[in-house]
């Protein structure tokens, strides 16, 4: 009887949180929306401009999504009420225990799509490509930038992203120097932006004979893939453009051709390059895309230092200033580590931490 208590009102406080989402996320306008999408998308010469044909579907797709997801959490509602109502009509106990695992499915799918309404960001929708560069410290540095690549693309992975790399520089002797990759889905960067900063790692290096201590640090860039809608002028004249042979394995084409392609930007100093591709021409799209998306945070960089020195807040905005430690010495999770150490060890223990710490710093955006 308590029990069944408790229940309902673990019900009760879904429903009023799936209706406080429902607000959020405006459900009546996204109905209008998908409608205006479909009746677009039937229209006569719609698939005859492909690149917004390409746009406009995304944008239903990503609509309906959050329709159908809306729909689901409503009938699974429901059909815990009529769960409940059956077992406590027929007196049964046994289903106390799937009443109780799908209210906390329940539960955790209703957090889930709490977190999207967070993200409102202009480009928060927008996939992201993400870069890692060692830092001082040699192949400590260089491993400790590989067990990143790893975290990453295995939380990419467990929220149904895609992931293409696009840049690749391996380490001396272990790890990796510098990697770029790009992550593709729903709400790819509003979910990754915030791992933007200089990660440190402290361990006992497993490349010290003598067991120390040793510090690493990686950083993280993460940079919004943006459409080509005439807002960012790229002229030619402001570009210099090397090509040069791709590196690491790949086919008699890759290694044999000037395949790779380096893009600086002479105004601002930036430089992007793509060698994973397996055409010149590939390869140097790609970097116009990366191109367009660092000079759109630049330029969104730039608007935010101004509005601070309006205000008088601040003087200037630090991206990518936010530092996260790894501290697996001197406390006890390491120590357990120590006997037959191996990478994938450490790796398992941070892959459990991405979502926490993604999830925290979206609630903080309430």
């Amino acid at each position: 009887m308590i029990e069944s208590e408790i229940f309902a009102q673990q019900l009760t406080a879904a429903r009023t949180k799936l209706s406080e989402i429902a607000k959020a996320l405006d459900i009546e306008h996204l109905k209008e929306q998908l409608v205006e999408y479909q009746e677009d998308m039937a229209s006569n010469g719609f698939w005859d401009d492909m690149e917004r044909a390409t746009h406009v579907s995304s944008q239903a797709h990503r609509v309906e999504v959050k329709l159908n997801h809306y729909k689901s959490l409503l009938s699974r509602i429901d059909d815990v009420e009529v769960m409940m109502e059956l077992a406590e009509d027929e007196d049964d106990e046994s289903m106390a225990g799937e009443i109780r695992e799908e209210l906390s499915k329940l539960g955790d799918d209703l957090e889930s799509l709490r977190l999207t309404t967070l993200l409102t960001g202009e480009w928060d929708a927008c996939n992201c490509i993400l870069s890692l560069h060692a830092g001082a410290g040699g192949t400590e540095a260089q491993d400790w930038t590989q067990m990143l690549y790893r975290m990453y693309t295995r939380y990419a992975e467990r929220m149904g992203f895609a992931v293409k790399v696009l840049d690749l520089l391996e380490g001396d002797e272990a790890g990796i120097k510098s990697v770029s990759f790009e992550v593709t889905g729903d709400y790819a960067y509003g979910y990754l932006k915030c791992e933007r900063g200089v990660h440190r790692l402290v361990r006992i290096s497993p490349f010290d004979a003598n067991a120390r201590r040793h510090t690493s640090f990686a950083s993280m860039d993460v940079s919004p893939v943006i459409e080509d809608d005439g807002e960012i002028e790229i002229r030619p004249e402001d570009l210099r453009i090397d090509t040069y042979r791709a590196s690491g394995a790949g086919g008699q084409h890759v290694n044999r051709t000037d395949s790779a392609v380096r893009i600086t930007h002479l105004p601002t100093g930036i430089v992007v390059q793509c060698q994973n591709e397996r055409s010149q021409v590939q390869n140097k799209e790609m970097c116009f895309r990366w191109l367009r998306a660092r000079l759109a945070e630049l330029k969104e960089q730039q608007r935010q230092e101004q509005m601070g020195e309006i205000k008088g807040e601040m003087k200037k905005i630090e991206w990518g200033s936010q530092i996260r430690s790894y501290v697996f010495q001197p406390y006890k999770l390491v120590k357990d580590l120590r006997t037959g150490y191996e990478v994938g060890d450490v790796d398992g223990v941070m892959d459990g931490k991405i979502d926490g710490f993604i999830t925290a710093y979206l609630q903080q955006m309430q």
